[in-house]
């Protein structure tokens, strides 16, 4: 059986070495478009490569993918971050497992995992061919014509080809899978930070809040967790969720829109007024600026104080009414104007690809082409920070290279 996979990254190796390890007599060979091998791998968790998460419930787990979260819950009765935990370290790459659940190696370098596929591919024969995109498909039978972009390359046929091209924001990435009947939804970028020229909050930069609540103004689209003030803006886990969970929507908005900041992440502003009049009541003579409720950092306490003109030198009992509600309104829904956008590090994530509607998930093969498989994130699948989106590279590549 000859076999090609297309794309030289996670789920194509892993793939590949699924194909190997099912049909040890396979001739199986990667063809990677560029000079480069595993670059979004090496660049994973900032070079420590955040291969997945060890959260238990799969209900948690497949909610953590904002397209492809029905799909994978499925999937992931086939192989799981449990399995992927234990395929690395049964190939020699001891794990650890971080008190937010994000599963690293041990050497806490990427390198490790690369070195762990180039060397399983090795030991296999597997061939490796760099420099050669694709530029179409043909059905011969029941077999698959490959054609390359560099001419000097004869097209070449295979029994069975896996697509792990990864993803792309550009249209024009999916034509030639478009020209073979797959239906492609528009990709767009996904896990960005969030531009705010026209804030003075980002002379805060390098301030971090804890667990804030975000929201798009105008709509139901929420998200929780750590904020970063940046020079440029925002940016941490909770802004990541909001960009993912909001992909389209933000895209179709030109990237223009407000957030909702609420600093201490309690949706009910009763309990946030009871609580300041607490304060009001226990500390009444100390100033605003010396007592900082629920233990924001001083910077931004005084930047708020500021921004809605309460004066920090004004005590807690002179605040009346008014100011508590002010007070509310500020810790609970304070917002920003959002003007662009910025990549997170290296780590480029789409949304869009191949529809899901035009793959079998209990095999990865096309619905509508004979022998062509997907794994990867060419598919209309990404997921939020925290090694999710490896995670369905590992099962995805893992079901396609069963080749059922």
């Amino acid at each position: 059986m000859k076999v090609a996979i297309i794309g030289g990254g996670a789920a194509g190796f892993f793939s590949a070495i699924q194909v190997i390890e099912n049909y040890p007599d396979a001739k199986v060979v990667i063809f990677e478009k560029s000079a480069k091998l595993l670059s979004k791998v090496k660049a994973s968790g900032g070079g420590r490569c955040n291969l997945t998460n060890s959260i238990e419930s799969t209900k948690e787990f497949s909610s953590a993918y904002p397209r492809g979260h029905k799909e994978l819950k499925k999937a992931f009765q086939l192989f799981n971050n449990k399995n992927v935990m234990k395929w690395f370290e049964n190939h020699g790459v001891p794990l650890i497992i971080q008190d937010d659940n994000c599963v690293f190696p041990k050497s806490q370098n990427s390198q490790s995992i690369i070195d762990c596929f180039l060397r399983e591919t090795k030991k296999s024969g597997l061939k490796i061919e760099k420099n050669r995109g694709i530029k179409k498909i043909l059905t011969i039978d029941n077999n698959l014509e490959l054609y390359f972009l560099d001419n000097k390359y004869k097209p070449l046929i295979f029994n069975k080809i896996i697509v792990a091209t990864g993803g792309s924001s550009e249209r024009e990435s999916f034509t030639w899978l478009e020209k073979i009947n797959h239906k492609i939804e528009e990709p767009v970028p996904s896990l960005f930070t969030f531009n705010m020229p026209e804030e003075s909050i980002t002379k805060l930069m390098g301030i971090v809040v804890e667990n804030v609540l975000l929201g798009l103004q105008g709509t139901k689209l929420k998200s929780n967790g750590p904020l970063l003030i940046t020079h440029w803006g925002m940016s941490g886990p909770a802004v990541l969720k909001l960009s993912s969970f909001g992909a389209r929507l933000l895209s179709d908005k030109g990237y223009n829109f407000k957030i909702q900041v609420n600093w201490v992440n309690e949706q009910n502003s009763e309990y946030v007024r009871e609580k300041l009049l607490q304060i009001s009541n226990e500390h009444p003579n100390k100033l605003l600026s010396n007592f900082r409720p629920y233990a924001l950092p001083e910077r931004l306490w005084i930047f708020l104080l500021n921004k809605y003109e309460l004066p920090v030198l004004k005590k807690w009992n002179e605040l009346g009414k008014k100011g508590i509600n002010k007070l509310v309104n500020i810790l609970t829904n304070d917002i920003y104007s959002v003007k662009g956008k910025t990549t997170f590090k290296e780590e480029f994530v789409t949304c869009g690809g191949v529809s899901l509607e035009s793959v079998d998930f209990n095999t990865m093969q096309s619905k509508v082409c004979k022998n062509l498989y997907f794994a990867g994130e060419v598919l209309d699948i990404d997921g939020i920070t925290g090694g999710f989106n490896l995670q369905a590279a590992w099962t995805t590549g893992f079901i396609a290279g069963k080749l059922m």
